[in-house]
């Protein structure tokens, strides 16, 4: 890891492009624009871009409520462009396999949107690009979805884990202790890196972590202002310290800070060992936006400020497990970065943003996505 040049943030003049990887595609975004590329099953690009509007003005843009919202909004815009993806990967699997009857494909991708969208979604997103506006009912119900998942998995197992083993092991820590809140933290970072490493396993959800690695590249050349060429992506590090897997691990630390402080503050009730681990669980709920604010600020500023010199070591333990959830992409991947990025460019380089309204586009290859005015010009940043 040390052997790659890190990405430098975005400066003033250029706005900050986030992204994520999808199943065999990558969605990328920026203040104005948000746009969808995929690899088609027959070697063909299908884009979905539209302009979108910066929503992180006045109160919204004031820090702490900006990494609420940042957050909020990566999540809906990430779960609407997972569901999209996964609707033309099944599209292209059920005209492929036609004897699996109709129906198994579907649920089994509906399983996957659910249960991966949730960690997946979040590890594989860059959480520093401007919100932009606009979800469905459908999306808003499957972050929803993704966001229950995210408080069961990250909140509620770990902090049942801890209180298992403590009695497991017969040592009396109160749960308000920071002693127990290191433990749940422990546990937190356990199910993290398992659960990732559990759907590394999955052949689309590693293809998905090859599309993580494409996403980093394709940023990274952006923010070195170099032509947004395969070549150059091609030697560009997979690691990026606004990356959302960064960020989780991120949470898991400020989780125990903040819960160690304010823990023994809580009303305790004496109600018994398994009612006051559900009622601390609810009393926690509430601070979850602020710990999410801290981390966001945090991760803000070591994206900035970490980059070289032994500050560097701070952001070690994200790459870390960056290198859990993502891989190096081959250059049909790398070319879907590109595009995507291309594709979010031209509206923000536009002296007029065009029409609001989603459009989706089919090309060839790259080479004719290439061929479009709007896509060729959006060489550099």
């Amino acid at each position: 890891m040390s052997s790659e040049r890190l990405s430098t943030c975005a400066t003033e003049a250029r706005p900050y492009i986030g992204g994520q990887a999808v199943i065999e595609g990558v969605m990328m975004r920026s203040p104005r624009s948000y746009a969808v590329v995929l690899r088609r099953r027959d070697g063909t690009l299908t884009v979905k871009e539209r302009a979108m509007t910066d929503t992180r003005k006045g109160v919204l843009a004031w820090p702490l409520v900006r990494g609420v919202a940042t957050l909020v909004e990566a999540l809906r815009l990430g779960t609407g462009a997972l569901r999209f993806s996964a609707e033309h990967y099944e599209a292209d699997l059920e005209a492929e396999e036609k004897k699996k009857g109709p129906g198994v494909i579907a649920s089994c991708l509906s399983a996957f949107r659910t249960i991966t969208g949730a960690i997946v979604g979040i590890a594989t997103s860059d959480l520093d690009a401007q919100p932009s506006g606009g979800q469905t009912k459908s999306g808003s119900s499957m972050t929803f979805v993704a966001m229950l998942f995210a408080l069961l998995l990250f909140v509620a197992l770990p902090q049942a884990a801890a209180a298992g083993a403590s009695r497991l092991l017969h040592i009396e820590v109160d749960i308000r202790s920071p002693a127990f809140q290191v433990l749940t933290g422990i546990f937190k970072l356990c199910i993290v890196l398992g659960y990732m490493l559990l759907m590394r396993r999955i052949p689309e959800v590693r293809r998905v972590f090859m599309y993580h690695g494409a996403e980093h590249k394709a940023i990274a050349t952006y923010e070195a202002a170099e032509a947004l060429t395969v070549d150059n992506a091609r030697s560009k590090t997979r690691f990026h310290p606004r990356c959302g897997t960064t960020f989780l691990v991120m949470v898991v630390f400020v989780s125990i800070l903040v819960f160690s402080g304010i823990g023994p503050l809580l009303p305790r009730l004496n109600l018994g060992g398994v009612v006051e681990n559900i009622l601390f669980f609810l009393m926690k709920l509430p601070f979850l936006p602020v710990i999410a604010a801290i981390t966001y600020e945090i991760q803000r500023w070591t994206a900035r400020y970490c980059l070289r010199g032994p500050l560097r070591l701070v952001l070690y333990p994200g790459f870390a497990v960056q290198g859990i959830t993502t891989l190096e992409p081959d250059d049909t991947q790398l070319e879907v970065a590109l595009a995507s990025l291309r594709a979010t460019l031209w509206r923000e380089q536009a002296q007029e943003v065009p029409n609001a309204t989603p459009e989706v586009t089919q090309y060839r290859d790259f080479s004719h996505l290439m061929e479009q005015p709007a896509y060729g010009a959006s060489n550099r940043a």
